[in-house]
């Protein structure tokens, strides 16, 4: 590039001409000039403490702090929010644990109070660090995790004490009967001779209902010379259950039946002196006493004595 210079002073016009190298040449000279000014006052600040510079250090030195701290008072924030919820978490599931417990039936290990050394003092607050909140935290997740494994043990055992009952007979097969024969050994009541009787005799009217005592699958329903009619239920793993005497059977062989159904009604049929239903609990087709299965349910309490 060329520049042509006229003047009334200059005899004749002057040329001048810029190189690349000119304009680079100028370019840094003008950065360098930056950059000093800049250094040179920044040093003058700082040694000099000049009143505007240092205010501004100050003020953006404040507003870093300001903003570290809010996230940190932030963080902290949520993380004593989260060792609450946890905190609540744990008495939500310890409570909800012996519950079940009771249910179930299972002992949950108890804390030993007496082998702790003995504490005291005023209470004074001591807030935690991060680090503090964090352990804490990281030893309550732990603890949840922990109690939900045991609630699901538990709640597997619920489940398995639920069917257990439904297949044990432990409800009365007679509602409002009075209690006759015990099991066990007894003067046959027709031969006058002592004998084994391997059920319990349940008296009561004509007709009244008799309900079956556990669910199971209907064996068989048949007349049986002693027995009269005679419905024997299987409850499974072995248990049997019988129902002899009846004046009717409203079931089948084969039949899927819920515990408290219906199955036949009171009667005087087979070998029998009088209205009654004569009732059996058989394992492995060993004679049971029924009264051990009955008193774990809440009606045998009920039942009247003669």
């Amino acid at each position: 590039m060329q520049i042509i210079l006229v003047s009334r002073h200059l005899k004749a016009a002057r040329t001048i001409t810029i190189m690349p190298r000119h304009l680079v040449l100028t370019l840094f000279v003008l950065l360098a000039l930056v950059f000093s000014t800049s250094a040179l006052f920044s040093w003058l600040s700082v040694h000099l403490r000049l009143p505007l510079v240092e205010e501004l250090m100050l003020s953006l030195q404040q507003q870093e702090e300001k903003k570290a701290r809010d996230h940190l008072d932030n963080n902290l924030q949520l993380m004593a929010t989260r060792l609450g919820e946890l905190q609540g978490k744990v008495l939500q599931l310890d409570t909800l644990g012996e519950r079940i417990s009771g249910l179930v039936g299972v002992k949950r290990p108890l804390v030993n109070a007496a082998a702790r050394p003995g504490q005291g003092g005023p209470y004074i607050a001591a807030p935690m660090s991060a680090g503090e909140l964090q352990r804490e935290i990281d030893r309550l997740a732990g603890a949840v995790e922990q109690r939900s494994d045991d609630l699901a043990f538990l709640e597997f055992k619920l489940l398995e004490k639920r069917v257990k009952d439904r297949l044990l007979p432990t409800i009365l097969p007679v509602k409002d009967a009075a209690l006759g024969s015990p099991f066990g050994h007894r003067s046959d009541p027709i031969a006058g001779l002592r004998s084994m009787h391997e059920g319990m005799d349940f008296s009561a009217e004509p007709g009244t209902p008799v309900v079956v005592a556990a669910d199971g699958v209907v064996l068989s329903a048949a007349y049986h010379p002693e027995y009269g009619n005679l419905i024997e239920v299987d409850h499974g793993e072995g248990l049997t259950s019988r129902y002899a005497h009846l004046s009717r059977m409203e079931v089948q062989p084969g039949s899927l039946i819920k515990r408290g159904a219906q199955i036949g009604a009171v009667g005087n049929t087979g070998r029998s002196t009088g209205p009654h239903l004569h009732f059996e609990v058989r394992m492995l087709g060993v004679a049971q006493n029924p009264a051990h299965f009955l008193k774990q349910g809440d009606e045998y309490a009920q039942v009247r004595r003669r």
